[in-house]
């Protein structure tokens, strides 16, 4: 059943018109500044020891791989510098601190807004560790950064299987280019084919609709 991916790339969605910030140096609506702010920070918290490592996740990391589509947030995924007890979030405490003293302390929900951009930190364990690891390097206006590649990003949106997030598993199977091989790794080692054959199930019987 994994196999079938590649039967996906027949199909095309329709393009998205309005989006806010990508990787592919397309145009976009917001300034191209405060996305590089970000990625500084990220970085800055990296050469500080603050975390071991980051890589840039969800519908964000999404645009790199597929067309262009509109999003608020920016979801960030780190490994801490020390190792921690799975669930343990107490270490992003110290990244907050810092951010504070950077003069963000400015929340909506759960995102820090900096620079005007909503952020959630999203602790590193398990399948997005070895996500961050894996993670491709790309420059940003510049800055570099790491992105999820599409392999992780499907897996990790099984996992939470939101409509939006399936949304996005439908465009990265049809528009990015998956290592098929490295996929059926990736679902194999989470436990994660059952859930992509029901997904796949589902999304065949609507497009006979």
């Amino acid at each position: 059943m994994v196999s079938a991916i590649s039967y996906f790339y027949n199909y095309k969605f329709a393009n998205f018109a309005d989006y806010q910030l990508n990787f592919n140096n397309k145009p976009v609506r917001k300034n191209k500044q405060r996305m590089k702010n970000v990625l500084e920070i990220m970085n800055d918290l990296k050469e500080k020891g603050l975390i071991k490592d980051y890589a840039i996740g969800g519908a964000i990391a999404t645009l790199r791989w597929a067309e262009p589509f509109f999003t608020r947030d920016l979801d960030i995924f780190v490994i801490p510098e020390k190792e921690v007890a799975e669930d343990d979030k107490s270490f992003l405490t110290d990244i907050y601190d810092y951010l504070k003293f950077r003069g963000y302390d400015k929340w909506v929900g759960q995102w820090i807004i900096i620079d005007g951009i909503p952020v959630e930190f999203i602790p590193a364990q398990g399948l997005e560790e070895e996500a961050v690891k894996n993670a491709v390097e790309v420059e940003y206006e510049g800055v570099k950064t790491k992105v999820i590649t599409p392999e992780y990003l499907i897996a990790s949106f099984l996992k939470t299987s939101r409509e939006k997030d399936k949304i996005k598993i439908q465009m990265l199977l049809e528009q990015a280019e998956v290592d098929i091989g490295k996929f059926e790794e990736i679902l194999t080692k989470y436990g994660l084919i059952n859930e992509f054959r029901d997904f796949y199930e589902r999304w065949m019987k609507e497009k006979k609709k």
